[in-house]
């Protein structure tokens, strides 16, 4: 889940509006887009009698994880349009800047190190990376299949220099992340 989670904090800072911050706005946009209180209870595991108190501003504190649950959908369902365009814009010229720490391995020659080690890199892949990696999570693929996707964009960019250097490096996995980031 990290890769999706860096994925959504990434489309989240190309808003070009903040979305509804006050509980009765967040709640409004909500039902605008789910249609109905029923429905806007079942996405956040509360009653549709309390989404409704919530609309009306007879309860104004909801319990923490509840505001947070609120947030999420709120921040889920805000500006598809701008997110679509600056994935189609990204997967078409831009590219994907990953900023990561995480350990590296890889099978090469013999006589060569290739011992997995913690490294901390800031890379930018080409437009097809980044189109592969919006491909493969519309197809609902997992975790470590988009981390084979942008293992094999470091193995590119970054180990073999775009061709210019260790041609004889194969597989490169990426593991153990300890933070990662995502822009484009």
């Amino acid at each position: 889940m990290e890769i999706h989670d860096a994925l959504q904090r990434a489309e989240q800072e190309a808003f070009t509006r903040e979305p509804p911050k006050t509980l009765k706005g967040q709640i409004g946009f909500l039902l605008k887009q789910l249609k109905s209180a029923k429905a806007v209870a079942a996405q956040l595991g509360i009653t549709a009698d309390s989404v409704n108190r919530y609309r009306r501003g007879a309860r104004k504190h909801p319990p923490k994880d509840i505001q947070q649950k609120i947030d999420a959908a709120v921040r889920s369902r805000w500006q598809p349009g701008v997110r679509k365009r600056r994935q189609r814009q990204a997967a078409a010229t831009g590219g994907i800047t990953v900023e990561t720490r995480a350990r590296f391995g890889y099978t090469a020659p013999i006589g060569t190190t290739d011992d997995g080690r913690f490294r901390r890199l800031t890379v930018h892949l080409p437009p097809d990376y980044a189109r592969r990696l919006f491909e493969a999570r519309e197809a609902g693929a997992s975790d470590q299949e988009m981390r084979g996707i942008i293992a094999e964009g470091f193995k590119d960019v970054y180990f073999q220099d775009g061709g210019a250097r260790a041609m004889g490096l194969s597989d490169v996995t990426f593991t153990d992340i300890d933070y990662l980031d995502l822009d484009y």
